[in-house]
């Protein structure tokens, strides 16, 4: 720690700190807009100018900027000495003078860094009476929109996409003395990160261009803390609903997790709460010839627990992106025999081999923070760009740790960010890539090598022999794979921390086991690893704790004795198995009941379909793939039939007289019987404050204070301000009224603190700049690295790929846009999908005579595709690659061997 002295008054301040980081961290207000703390200080803007004195005697001073200045022991500045404010704000006065006067109609209005800043420096009046300096805008593409004559010049945006994303079709532009920040022409912009410039924008000249479609004030915004449900990261967000239409997602930080950023998947992909798709109504078939129609909720009840009582044989099917409580209610009115997971059996076998993994070696599943603290890493057969986005960002960041050091022997602050990228230049650390194709990634990777499954597996299991002679070894090693396993290995065991990621993408046991192999090897050489495995959806490893039999299992049952009823649980079954497997084992039995809040061809089978919640309209806990326990709420109350799972469950039980398995009223009784049903689950409780917490005797208000409109936005119905919808499974209030203060974390429902309307205010939300929430971060971990003895090492090691005369093995090659099954549903992520397309080597290709955009028919399963060809330089030969997410062909087959035929032309 260091004394600082701020205005005459003493602080105690983190030592390593700038003075603008120090004086936020003490709650202190001092304008800026160039430094974020996740990208360091550049010195470009001068806002932060403060009077740095020599000593107590010193008094004149001189000015310096805040973030360039190192919060030294005895540092002596004040924030209010006249001079300094004077000159910050000129600063202001300086950049109006072209900022156009369009605050009203602003989108960035009401939130807006640049309206705060201007008015804690105390500019109100406009002295220029000049021409204003104006750009043409840019179309970026269908989620982020450009107003260039709003800049101010800050160089955030540039500075995150290309140096901190490392994004390239992006840039600043320089004549004379103008500056223009775009692309080198109207396109779409190409990061996966795009959507974070809307946020680091301190003024608005990049705006939620979704949320332009359906624009609302941002005081008219109704808001609640949630979890991300399109991959298995568990990032945190922020969504915002206004007469019940969700309008937008924006971060919410968790230092551990996603911290001030989110991808462009998880910020847009939100759109299938309001689609057109969404099932609003209890629906039962009185034919199974006939489409199923709306029925009352209390007529599809009795139905469904009169099926129950009358059913010896009733089968669940869980999901992995249903929360935990709605799983555990399935399980608890199925009973444990009788739950199946809901996922693919390989993906049930590799889910369950990670988890193992996880609880029983030594080697710890590590937050996102720390995958940006490794100094060396290897990326094991996952794409993780587009598998797991924010993943490959922070592994964007990792690669700096090594050569950071060069920074520190000259004495440079980590802060000083440009002077840190002048002593680095473009060196990075050790980071391997063995995939099967090119990612977005390799830019940053130190070597790559692709390969299909097998050869990556061995790849695997050469640098666990590498570390230790007494993993096994990989026979007929070719001499260039070896040398690439023992720099891998060299430069894992020279890192302080050592990275280790895999998955189960690729559909293969022999990769996570070998991944496993190399941190249980890097721990018996004393230097312990982190093991980061992906996973395929929101809440599978959480599935994976509550246990439970694979889907085969279910579809073999049904063979043998046709089940009277099946319970589906927010599931397109169509994703996990065959279409002939469903078919038949939705055919077998009596009666189908759905819960879903999307139609589905799982939905149009079935004899009762009951509208769950989205996690825009439901309570619920889901487990990122560290282990993470976590809590999302709801945002505005369900309209219609549609209730959380867990309560459709409730419902059941009780209407078919077994309302003693599911005796709860509130969501805090579902996970106070999961935790004592399966104590693993037991830190889940402690996820988030109780429905019972209060501070002052209040919630914690979802609306903020100068929320409008009440009684207005429900006049049609009914002149009189309606009462505010009770949430009895939470301690937020669906009203303005309640506590608008700090709540602890894990209920923050925005940041917003007086004089700070945009994101800018989380300063006052963390103990210090750039760490922990105050409070604590969100969420629980459930699994630790095991003590004692390493696991015995994997044995079975694979033969190396040989390609097949006539055959190629496809893989799924994972995409952004349109490998993920809701956000698919968002307009402008259909947008970017990926159209069909057989990926295939230059020799291949020319091996089966077409070139790139022909077509060949694929036969697999006995079925035949005509596709398009692409050509891959990348593919290794006698390898193909299909999108992931194409729905016309039975996804959980692969990996896979297909003949593949030149399409003769018509």
């Amino acid at each position: 720690m260091a004394t600082i002295f701020v205005d005459q008054k003493p602080h105690q301040v983190t030592d390593g700190q700038n003075l603008l980081s120090a004086c936020l961290a003490l709650g202190l207000n001092l304008p800026y807009f160039c430094w974020h703390p996740a990208m360091g200080s550049v010195g470009a803007c001068r806002q932060c100018a403060v009077k740095q004195f020599r000593d107590q005697h010193d008094t004149r001073g001189r000015l310096v900027m805040a973030c360039m200045t190192a919060a030294s022991e005895g540092a002596r500045i004040s924030i209010e000495d006249p001079e300094a404010r004077a000159f910050r704000a000129s600063v202001i006065e300086w950049m109006m003078l072209n900022h156009p006067h369009d605050c009203p109609v602003c989108d960035e209005g009401s939130e807006c860094h640049l309206q705060d800043m201007t008015v804690m420096t105390g500019h109100t009046y406009r002295r220029y009476r000049g021409l204003k300096r104006t750009f043409l805008n840019q179309d970026l593409g269908p989620f982020v929109n450009h107003e260039m004559n709003r800049c101010i010049q800050c160089y955030r945006c540039v500075r995150f996409y290309r140096d901190y994303a490392g994004g390239r079709d992006f840039d600043a532009f320089v004549l004379r003395n103008l500056v223009y920040f775009g692309r080198g022409q109207d396109g779409i912009l190409e990061s996966e990160f795009s959507g974070n410039l809307v946020e680091v924008c301190p003024t608005g000249v990049f705006d939620d261009k979704t949320f332009k479609e359906h624009y609302t004030r941002k005081w008219d915004l109704q808001t609640a803390p949630s979890v991300c449900v399109h991959c298995g990261l568990g990032c945190n967000t922020i969504p915002a609903e206004r007469y019940g239409l969700l309008r937008r997602v924006r971060n919410r930080y968790n230092g551990q997790v996603n911290g001030y950023f989110l991808c462009d998947r998880g910020r847009y992909g939100y759109e299938f709460v309001n689609s057109d798709r969404r099932i609003r109504h209890s629906l039962v078939r009185a034919d199974r010839n006939k489409a199923a129609e709306p029925a009352a909720r209390e007529a599809a009840l009795q139905q469904v627990g009169a099926w129950l009582r009358d059913s010896s044989g009733v089968i669940g099917i869980g999901s992995p992106r249903a929360s935990l409580e709605a799983n555990f209610a399935l399980r608890a009115l199925v009973g444990p025999d009788h739950f199946y997971l809901g996922m693919s059996d390989n993906q049930t076998r590799l889910v369950t081999l990670m988890l193992d993994i996880l609880q029983t070696g030594p080697a710890r599943s590590p937050a996102l923070r720390d995958v940006e603290r490794a100094d060396a890493a290897l990326v094991l057969g996952e794409d993780v760009s587009n598998v797991a986005p924010m993943l490959a960002l922070a592994l964007r960041q990792a690669v700096r740790n090594q050569p950071m050091q060069k920074a520190q022997a000259l004495h440079i602050p980590a802060w000083d960010d440009a002077a840190v990228r002048e002593a680095v230049q473009n060196e990075t650390g050790p980071l391997f890539l063995a995939t099967p194709d090119k990612t977005r990634l390799d830019d940053a990777a130190t070597s790559t090598f692709h390969a299909g499954p097998d050869d990556l597996a061995r790849l695997g299991f050469a640098v666990a022999r590498a570390l230790d002679p007494h993993a096994p070894p990989v026979p007929d090693l070719p001499e260039a794979l070896g040398a690439l396993a023992e720099r891998i290995a060299q430069a894992l065991l020279a890192a302080k921390r050592p990275l280790i990621i895999a998955g189960p993408s690729l559909g293969s046991e022999a990769i996570v086991q070998a991944a496993a192999n190399i941190a249980w090897a890097l721990h018996g050489r004393q230097r312990p690893a982190d093991l980061c495995f992906t996973m395929p959806e929101c809440n599978s490893l959480g599935l994976a704790l509550l246990g439970g039999r694979r889907l085969g299992a279910a579809f073999e049952a049904a063979r043998q004795a046709a089940p009277r009823t099946i319970l589906i649980l927010e599931n397109d079954l169509s994703r996990r198995a065959d279409a002939a497997s469903v078919q038949a084992f939705l055919d077998a039995a009596k009666h189908v009941i759905v819960l879903d809040h999307l139609a589905t061809t799982t939905t149009a089978r079935a004899d009762v379909v009951l509208p769950a919640s989205t996690f825009a309209e439901g309570d619920g806990t889901l487990v990122n793939n560290e282990g993470r326990a976590q809590r999302f709420f709801s945002v505005f109350a369900p309209q219609g039939d549609i209730q959380a799972s867990w309560r459709w469950l409730r419902e059941i039980a009780c209407a078919a007289g077994s309302g003693d398995s599911a005796p709860w009223r509130n969501l805090d009784q579902v996970t106070a019987a999961l935790a004592k049903s399966l104590p693993i689950f037991e830190p889940v409780q402690q996820a988030a404050p109780p429905a019972g917490f209060r501070i002052a005797g209040q919630k914690i208000a979802r609306e903020p204070q100068r929320y409008s409109g009440r009684t207005a936005m429900s006049a049609n119905l009914d002149v009189s301000e309606p009462k505010p919808p009770d949430d009895p499974d939470s301690a937020l209030a669906f009203s303005m009224e309640g506590y608008q203060g700090q709540p602890p974390p894990a209920l923050v429902p925005r940041f917003w603190s007086p004089g700070w309307n945009s994101i800018q205010a989380l300063n006052k939300f963390q103990s210090e700049i750039g760490g922990p929430l105050r409070g604590g971060d969100p969420g629980q971990r459930l699994i630790e690295p095991a003590p004692g003895e390493r696991p015995a090492y994997f044995a079975d090691v694979p033969a190396a790929f040989t390609p097949r005369e006539g055959e190629w093995l496809l893989l799924p090659l994972y995409h952004l846009f349109g490998s993920e099954e809701l956000s698919l549903l968002t307009p402008g992520v259909a947008q970017q999908a990926p159209r069909p397309y057989l990926a295939l080597s230059a020799h291949d290709a020319a091996k089966l005579r077409v070139k790139a955009g022909d077509l060949v028919d694929l036969s697999l399963l006995a079925t035949t595709h005509p596709i398009p060809v692409t050509i891959r330089p990348a593919m290794p030969d006698g390898i193909a690659g299909l999108p992931s997410g194409w729905a016309e062909l039975p996804w959980p087959s692969l990996p896979a061997y297909a003949r593949l035929s030149r399409l003769s032309p018509a």
